[in-house]
C-alpha cells in the first residue's frame, strides 16, 4: 500500500495515485500559479482594483459552465453519496460565491454590461470551452479531472500560510478557497477521481492526462491575463 503524500499541506494524496502522479508531473505550471504576483499582491492587499476587477469579471464568466460540470456529476456519478455531495456544493455557489461576486461588482464599480457580456480574454474562453466539452460528454472521470484542477489549485494558494488582508474585496477572495469546509471538498474530488480514473498508460488514461496538462497551463495564463490590458 502506497503513503500518503502531501501536497502543499493542502491535500492527503498517495503520490502514486492518478491525482498524485499528474500533479507532480505539471509541477512548474502549478507552483506558478500558487505563487503568481496575483496571490502575493492579493494577501499584501495590493492588488489594485483595476487589476481585481478584471480578474473577476474573467473568472465570472466560468460560473455557468461550472454549475453545468456539477450537475453532469450529479447525472453520471455512479455513487448515492458523491451525487448528493455534488448536489449541496451547487447550492454553496449559488449562496456564498455569487453573493462575493456582485457584492465586489458593486464596490469597484464594474458596469453590468462588462459583468454579463465582456470581451473574453485567450485563456477564459479556452477554459469556457473545456469546460462545456467535459460537462456535455457525460465523462465522470473528464469531468472530475476539470473539477479537481480548479478547487486543488486554488485550495493550495488559499492556504499559503500568509497574514490576511484587511479589505473584504480581497479577503473574501482568498476565504471562499480555504478553511475545512474547501479543504474537504477538494479532497473529496481528488478521492473521486483517484477511484474512477482508469490506469495512466490506457487509452482513456492519457486522454485525462493531456486535459490535466492543458487545464494547468490555462490556469496560469489565466493569472498572467489580469494584468494585461
Amino acid at each position: 500500500m502506497s503513503s500518503p503524500t502531501t501536497f502543499s499541506t493542502t491535500a492527503d494524496v498517495a503520490a502514486d495515485s492518478f491525482a498524485g502522479q499528474l500533479r507532480l508531473a505539471t509541477a512548474e505550471h502549478w507552483d506558478a500559479s500558487v505563487h503568481h504576483r496575483f496571490i502575493d499582491e492579493l494577501f499584501a492587499g495590493m492588488l489594485s482594483d483595476e487589476v481585481l476587477a478584471r480578474y473577476l469579471v474573467q473568472d465570472y464568466q466560468f460560473f455557468d459552465a461550472f454549475v453545468a460540470m456539477l450537475g453532469a456529476c450529479v447525472a453520471t456519478t455512479d455513487s448515492k453519496p458523491a451525487r448528493l455531495r455534488f448536489a449541496a456544493q451547487l447550492g454553496m455557489l449559488a449562496a456564498d460565491e455569487d453573493g462575493y461576486f456582485q457584492q465586489s461588482f458593486a464596490e469597484l464599480g464594474v458596469p453590468a454590461s462588462d459583468v454579463d457580456s465582456p470581451e473574453l480574454a485567450a485563456p477564459t474562453a479556452e477554459f469556457i470551452a473545456q469546460m462545456w466539452e467535459v460537462a456535455r460528454s457525460r465523462d465522470y472521470a473528464d469531468l472530475l479531472v476539470v473539477l479537481v484542477i480548479a478547487e486543488w489549485l486554488y485550495l493550495d494558494w488559499g492556504q499559503r500560510d500568509l497574514p490576511l488582508p484587511e479589505e473584504a474585496k480581497h479577503r473574501g477572495w482568498i476565504d471562499l478557497h480555504r478553511g475545512e469546509d474547501f479543504r474537504a471538498w477538494t479532497q473529496f474530488l481528488i478521492d473521486e477521481l483517484n477511484r474512477v480514473a482508469p490506469p495512466l498508460e490506457s487509452d482513456d488514461g492519457a486522454r485525462l492526462v493531456a486535459r490535466w496538462k492543458r487545464i494547468v497551463a490555462i490556469e496560469r495564463a489565466f493569472f498572467d491575463a489580469a494584468y494585461s490590458s
